[in-house]
């Protein structure tokens, strides 16, 4: 019997990854009902971690939390066992904050934090931290605070959230910390390399695209120096390098997470197919079917598709993606480890059905890859199959 497993990540704005995967399963077997198709959704370590969890057999939970300018929300996380899946998109995301009006300077982290200590109260002892998409640049002040530490200014006041506070900051007192966070292990899911300080760091790279003119950008800088002086006083470690790799994700929040949490650090697509159990699900699999929204040049530095074909090739299985739309060329997903690619575009030109109704679509490009199996399944498959 021919396997197909399933891992797309999701359509961003339109679908998750398990209705992507949902739709293309109900097209393969609308067309070949005896294929043995395996679900297996992921993300790449950013928005949407918590699904991927959650579809792997993770318990959906939601805390109340603040959002990064304040207000009270519900956000969700996932837990299995003593593991806690905590996504900063979900509660400290640029999707969060109030009607889309970024806050470059005031934006804070805080939220993220107080998930994390409701996943500590849970009993977790390891704690999975995806930061993608992140809308403060606080150099994850905001997150220690819920976690117990204190940023205060010169006369002992706690400094105001956001990355502008930082600028009166004059103390961090770490004694607070919750204590369960020493026998936790925190990892941490990032796919930058960018330093906390200067041009390639948290403000200068990420700060515009969180609403930073240019001279909130130099504001932004100073306040992480003056940050990062502050931690490393209060720590002293040898460990608060902000020039580390990693340091500058999510406006600084990889900086805190490394110098303050020992945290360490994984490519966020390699840490979630660990998580969601990806390289069980891949054994005697015939063909992987991934995908999301966009396949273009970002998808080859870090995203999912490369991710799942990557894992997929190096076992030797054959790798084919479906997307909403198609920017890279047959030499370019060859050389990701992708066979082939449709994209929505091939069963509909009409763009806006693509955005509204893009399940019937997914729908008829699963019937198109059954269609195609026997040519797409590899050697070694069909040596086992017959």
């Amino acid at each position: 019997m021919t396997r197909v497993l399933l891992a797309p990540d999701k359509f961003k704005g339109t679908l998750t990854a398990a209705e992507v995967a949902h739709h293309l399963a109900t097209g393969i077997r609308s067309v070949a009902p005896d294929v043995e198709v395996s679900v297996v959704p992921v993300a790449d370590g950013g928005d949407g971690t918590v699904d991927a969890a959650v579809a792997a057999g993770y318990d959906e939970r939601s805390s109340r939390a603040h959002g990064p300018t304040g207000e009270e929300r519900d956000a969700r996380w996932a837990l299995r066992d003593t593991t806690g899946v905590v996504e900063m998109a979900e509660i400290s995301g640029l999707g969060q904050l109030p009607g889309g009006v970024l806050r470059a300077r005031s934006a804070s982290s805080v939220g993220t934090g107080e998930v994390m200590l409701a996943a500590l109260e849970a009993g977790c002892r390891t704690l999975v931290l995806a930061i993608g998409g992140s809308a403060s640049t606080d150099g994850g002040a905001g997150l220690l605070t819920a976690l117990g530490a204190r940023v205060t200014d010169a006369g002992g006041r706690d400094v105001a959230p956001g990355g502008a506070g930082l600028l009166d900051a004059a103390h961090l007192d770490v004694s607070g910390l919750d204590p369960r966070l020493r026998e936790c292990d925190v990892v941490v899911a990032c796919d930058v390399d960018n330093p906390l300080l200067g041009p390639n760091g948290a403000a200068a790279v990420y700060g515009p695209q969180k609403g930073a003119s240019p001279a909130d950008v130099d504001a932004l800088d100073s306040a992480l120096e003056r940050w990062a002086e502050l931690v490393d006083h209060a720590v002293g470690t040898g460990s608060t390098d902000p020039s580390a790799h990693g340091a500058g994700a999510a406006g600084g929040v990889g900086f805190a997470a490394l110098a303050v949490l020992g945290a360490r650090m994984r490519p966020g697509i390699d840490l979630v197919l660990d998580l969601v159990g990806f390289h069980e699900a891949l054994v005697g699999a015939d063909l992987v079917v991934t995908g999301e929204g966009r396949l273009d040049e970002q998808t080859l530095s870090g995203k999912a598709p490369a991710g799942v074909a990557a894992a997929a090739s190096a076992a030797g299985t054959t790798t084919v993606a479906v997307c909403g739309r198609l920017d890279l060329g047959a030499a370019a997903l060859r050389a990701a480890g992708i066979t082939a690619a449709w994209a929505l575009t091939d069963v509909s030109d009409d763009l806006e059905e693509c955005m509204t109704r893009p399940g019937p679509l997914l729908h008829q490009l699963g019937a198109r890859i059954a269609e195609q199996l026997p040519g797409l399944v590899t050697d070694r498959a069909a040596g086992r199959e017959h």
